[in-house]
């Protein structure tokens, strides 16, 4: 079956991320199921589009470190990825958030080849507008708090509707159909909590550094719930 050029290239990228010496042309045409002719055009492409790979024919060829994966290299699925992602992020999240998913997705749309931008146009993957409870809090804060790694003070309403203030080291934001919650370790528990975002009667960020990185945070949360590592 013929392939696409710009999957067959990604393809010759992938594998030559494979290896850490030089590799000889044969090798390279065998994996990638091109002839040998095939392979140097290849080569030369990416080399044209700024893929560091060093070598020449009879030496043998090595991909450097560094090279970023330009958009146009997408495969039809990663694309299609994409695009979900970007229209489940547009009705899911914070207005900012949202607007950053459709920012991104024009982005990339501006750099793929027309055959790849034509799928990414028509589509027809869609997301269903969720139903879910309004945000008291500014998820824009929180998300800047979880960069920086601040401590967040929040006035709290619980389901019983009591209401409490926390001091919280935020890490984690995880967005639901119908709810946001945030992942924190709260110092009044010392423990890990979580709290919905809509429940949230004011957030305020103190600008103060916790004292453990989120990362630590993270994984020994996943390991708590029992969560495996995201790839």
């Amino acid at each position: 079956m013929t392939i696409a050029r710009s999957e067959r290239l990604l393809v010759l990228l992938q594998v030559l991320r494979r290896y850490r010496q030089p590799v000889s042309g044969a090798k390279l045409a065998a994996e990638t199921g091109v002839s040998l002719r095939t392979l140097y055009r290849d080569i030369a492409s990416l080399q044209a589009r700024g893929a560091f790979i060093e070598g020449e024919a009879g030496l043998g060829y090595l991909l450097k470190p560094g090279f970023m994966l330009p958009p146009m290299m997408f495969s039809e699925e990663e694309i299609e990825a994409l695009v979900l992602g970007s229209r489940w992020v547009a009705k899911t999240a914070d207005p900012r958030l949202a607007a950053g998913a459709v920012d991104a997705l024009a982005k990339i749309a501006a750099v793929l080849p027309p055959e790849l931008k034509q799928n990414l146009d028509t589509s027809t993957l869609l997301v269903g507008a969720p139903r879910r409870q309004e945000d008291k809090a500014d998820l824009g804060l929180i998300r800047k708090a979880i960069r920086a790694e601040h401590i967040l003070e929040l006035s709290y309403e619980d389901d019983k509707g009591t209401l409490t203030t926390r001091k919280v080291w935020p890490f984690a934001l995880g967005f639901f159909d119908s709810v946001r919650v945030l992942v924190a370790w709260c110092e009044l528990r010392q423990n890990f909590r979580h709290f919905r975002t809509d429940r949230m009667i004011s957030v305020t960020s103190t600008e103060q550094r916790y004292p453990r990185r989120r990362q630590v945070l993270l994984k020994e949360w996943r390991k708590m719930q029992g969560i495996p590592e995201e790839r």
